[in-house]
């Protein structure tokens, strides 16, 4: 990566936790401050795809937050139904908890490239996000939704959003592109559409598994195209994986990034989520500490 684009302008974590009963590890989270960073999880990642109680189990793992969906098929993406999002508002409330963004994961199996649902879902997801107080919507790009070598499907993504970018950009919303793209090639969808409400949702695991250098690209995206980042291991805990989080927090910090870390999967075979959830959230908060 040597030239730029046109648009270019967390180690050791394993800290005793299994004996801490989960209000002992609340409180030991809770005590935490993180000047820059917020951290949460994915809802799916926590065994509570578009449900409710995602945000009760997310205060007792001691998360700042969670990333929610936007809901499934078979729900009809029922978080654009103004009493489920009174339900998600009334758990935050009552459990002191924030929405950390909103994702819809289901275009890994609607494509945004060619089902017209999946537009939809997109153009009202940005007013899901403005009612429920939150700046970015993951667009997931995954299975039938994938964009690598797929030059007919990119095109149709960049004209789709084209379409809705100018309404995202009105609400103050980030769109946040996450796929097995490469930096480049995400560059490439960010410079067509060209507009500073589409970005990148950057995915560590993702891009290492892909063979991309993930701290060149970081620095080398910047904080200008990328909106958010998943904390993720493929069958790993968080610190004990592929991936260097101390590298990542060195990157992050030479971009100026602050604002929300998504821990994603990071659950080895054959063990307990919470359990192991407890240990991501301390050794991530132990990474991102200023």
């Amino acid at each position: 990566m040597n030239e730029k684009l046109t648009r270019r302008e967390v180690l050791k974590s394993s800290i005793g936790l299994v004996g801490l009963s989960c209000l002992g590890a609340y409180e030991v989270f809770a005590s935490s401050s993180l000047n820059r960073f917020k951290v949460g999880a994915c809802d799916w990642s926590i065994k509570q795809l578009a449900k409710v109680d995602a945000i009760e189990v997310g205060q007792k793992i001691g998360l700042d937050g969670v990333q929610i969906s936007l809901g499934t098929l078979n729900n009809n993406m029922h978080l654009r139904q103004k009493k489920i999002q009174q339900q998600y508002k009334d758990a935050c409330e009552k459990f002191g908890m924030s929405i950390g963004g909103i994702a819809i994961g289901e275009m890994n199996n609607i494509p945004y490239k060619s089902d017209p649902r999946a537009e939809q879902w997109v153009f009202d997801s940005i007013d899901v996000a403005e009612i429920m107080g939150v700046k970015v919507v993951l667009l997931a790009f995954f299975s039938n939704g994938d964009l690598k070598n797929d030059p007919g499907g990119t095109k149709e993504t960049i004209r789709r959003l084209e379409k809705v970018a100018p309404k995202a950009e009105d609400r103050g919303i980030t769109l946040g592109i996450e796929s097995w793209l490469s930096a480049e090639e995400h560059m490439e969808i960010l410079d067509a559409v060209n507009s500073p409400n589409v970005k990148v949702y950057y995915d560590v695991a993702n891009s290492n598994k892909m063979g991309y250098n993930i701290y060149d690209e970081i620095r080398w995206l910047g904080r200008e195209n990328i909106c958010e980042f998943h904390a993720k291991e493929n069958g790993y805990l968080l610190g004990k994986g592929l991936i260097d989080f101390q590298e990542v927090r060195k990157a992050i910090d030479d971009i100026g990034y602050d604002g929300w870390v998504q821990i994603e999967g990071a659950v080895p075979e054959n063990t307990d989520m919470f359990e192991s959830y407890l240990l991501n959230n301390v050794y991530l908060r132990s990474v991102l500490k200023d």
